[in-house]
């Protein structure tokens, strides 16, 4: 669907609508987290059930055995992570924050010294010394004020983010029956342009979020083999998780880059280049990122102009924050298939006469035996 067929008019409402929208869900993370990593899964596990589906399975079986071969996977990964984080020493496991702080921390403090070196007018301004003062401060207060309540806050989530395979297996379940029950409520002149709206939504979505993951595995494996040439440990996990961390927007690739930097300065304390190769590294992904695989992936999914896509993620952030930074680009996309339809909808004088039509039809008829 072209947006070169909307009016002003019809996007403005869309943007208005977009962002209402982020600020209302913003209330509402406890819902509009799970609801959106339920949805993620459904269309992750919606090409087993077409699967199950072709070879003569219900629809009610096909959706019980997928759910349940999903929810025996997690159990089997969740057991497989308990055996190995009780393999190793839980001493290790509580001193991996401050060894990786303690890297970061020698990893500026070394490229200052070298800066100060190579500039001594910032070595007269004494720039390391003020520099590293106020980070060992921040690190110190990060560990006794701000650690225990970010932990606090996670364990909070997890009775929240229990919701996503039951909304999962719900949404493959019932969500045909969602949507005839949405087409019932439609008059009869509006009825195949609202089949043709939730099929646009649909395929939005899906093309998305499916393109998403996609995006995530590349990202993935570029991130894990450089990490792996450069001999940071963990490169698998590393790359993972700094994938699925630029699913924020900006916030997110930063927060990667931290982190991968953090683990390669923890690695090699005393060589300051494995840090500068991580960062290298980083970097390449990201270019890679930008100018071919979201292209591929993203690109094609939602069809919005880069000058809208980058805008909306502005405004998504100084409207709902981070929050609004994930969930602008999707959000977006569904509100600008509603808005265009909507507006084709409205603005179809062929529709609008034929819906009179109907009404006065009806009211005729209901009124015939009623007439002298």
């Amino acid at each position: 669907m072209s947006g070169r067929r909307s009016g002003p008019v019809v996007w403005c409402a869309i943007v208005l609508a977009t962002c209402l929208l982020l600020y209302l869900l913003q209330h509402m993370l406890w819902l509009t987290v799970p609801f959106l990593l339920g949805i993620i899964l459904y269309y992750v596990l919606l090409p087993p059930m077409h699967k199950l589906l072709r070879m003569g399975f219900s629809h009610n079986t096909a959706a019980l055995l997928v759910g349940s071969g999903f929810f025996a996977c997690v159990i089997v990964a969740g057991l497989l992570l308990m055996a190995w984080l009780s393999s190793s020493p839980s001493s290790s496991w509580q001193g991996l924050p401050e060894r990786y702080i303690e890297g970061g921390t020698a990893f500026v403090r070394n490229t200052l010294l070298s800066l100060e070196d190579k500039f001594p007018v910032l070595h007269q301004a004494g720039m390391s010394d003020t520099i590293n003062a106020r980070f060992s401060a921040y690190t110190h207060d990060f560990f006794t004020d701000h650690l225990p309540g970010l932990l606090v806050g996670a364990a909070a989530w997890i009775p929240s983010l229990l919701l996503a395979p039951f909304l999962t297996f719900f949404f493959l379940r019932d969500g045909g029956r969602f949507k005839r029950f949405l087409a019932r409520a439609v008059p009869n002149a509006f009825f195949e342009k609202t089949l043709f709206l939730l099929h646009e939504v649909d395929q939005t979505a899906r093309r998305y979020f499916q393109g998403m993951l996609k995006l995530t595995v590349l990202d993935t494996a570029v991130l894990a083999f450089g990490l792996w040439l450069i001999g940071v440990s963990s490169p698998v996990l590393l790359g993972f998780i700094a994938a699925v961390l630029a699913w924020i927007p900006f916030v997110g690739s930063i927060l990667g880059c931290i982190m991968v930097v953090l683990v390669a300065a923890a690695d090699a304390p005393g060589d300051t280049m494995i840090a500068y190769s991580a960062i290298g590294v980083f970097i390449a992904a990201r270019l890679l990122d930008d100018f071919v695989f979201m292209p591929l992936t993203l690109g094609r999914s939602l069809r919005i102009h880069p000058l809208v896509t980058v805008l909306m993620i502005f405004i998504g952030g100084s409207v709902a924050g981070v929050a609004g930074l994930m969930l602008v680009l999707p959000l977006l996309g569904v509100v600008m298939v509603i808005g265009e339809t909507l507006g084709r909808l409205i603005t179809n004088p062929r529709l609008r006469a034929r819906h009179r039509h109907a009404k006065a039809l009806r009211q005729r008829q209901a009124s015939a035996d009623l007439l002298p």
